[in-house]
């Protein structure tokens, strides 16, 4: 995907050398950067700047980077991707909690980190495309209508939300917890195993007997390759 004029990127961060790393980047890829130290810092700039990412450490001094994603969900519209050196289960269910959208370890490649705010925007501000094209799918989230190679698919409600989810987060290994959080949300209270049942219900309409557009990976979830 093609960065978009206008998407702003906030990064939150104590370490000067991955701000200045990450806001090279970025701005190389065309996004509008800017850069805060500590949390305090970053609440200040977001009423003036409005981004529509706000990238954000989690371990910073006075104010962490989970009281920033709190704040940041009451009151804005915006995509947060968590970073953190730890890779700890209880970190990425408090930051998934407090409404953080996506959750990257440290270290990481910066290719990875641009796929997620891609997806992130995708997701989150579709109007900005209008339709958007994937590969040999096209996304109509206003007529709510997903075609691929210009056919339009027959689908249900849910399993339109999921194949959007799987699309939009395309080359990313999404886990069953993930896709029951983003697609029937947190007050789901059935089991996992419905998840299998859609994706075999799209793989039916997909056409994808082999398993190589929708892949499997045992242990882990799904990814779907347009490779």
């Amino acid at each position: 995907m093609q960065p978009l004029k206008g998407i702003k990127i906030l990064l939150v961060d104590d370490e000067p050398n991955i701000l200045q790393f990450l806001e090279l980047g970025l701005q190389n890829e065309g996004f509008e950067v800017k850069c805060a130290q500590d949390g305090i810092a970053a609440i200040n700039l977001i009423k003036q700047f409005q981004p529509h990412v706000a990238i954000l450490d989690v371990m910073m001094p006075g104010m962490d980077g989970f009281e920033v994603c709190r704040m940041l969900k009451k009151t804005e519209n915006v995509a947060v991707i968590m970073l953190t050196a730890k890779d700890e289960v209880d970190d990425r269910v408090k930051g998934l909690t407090l409404g953080a959208d996506d959750y990257m370890v440290k270290p990481f490649s910066f290719d990875e980190l641009l796929a997620r705010i891609h997806a992130r925007i995708r997701n989150q501000f579709p109007n900005l495309f209008g339709e958007v094209v994937i590969g040999p799918f096209r996304i109509d989230d206003r007529r709510k209508e997903i075609s691929l190679e210009n056919r339009v698919l027959e689908l249900s409600p849910t399993e339109y939300e999921l194949l959007k989810f799987l699309v939009l987060n395309h080359g990313l290994v999404l886990s069953k917890s993930m896709i029951l959080e983003k697609v029937w949300s947190y007050d789901f209270g059935g089991e996992e195993n419905i998840v299998e049942v859609y994706i075999r219900s799209l793989r039916d309409k997909l056409n994808d007997k082999d398993r190589q557009l929708i892949r499997t990976l045992r242990g882990s979830g799904y990814r779907v390759d347009l490779s």
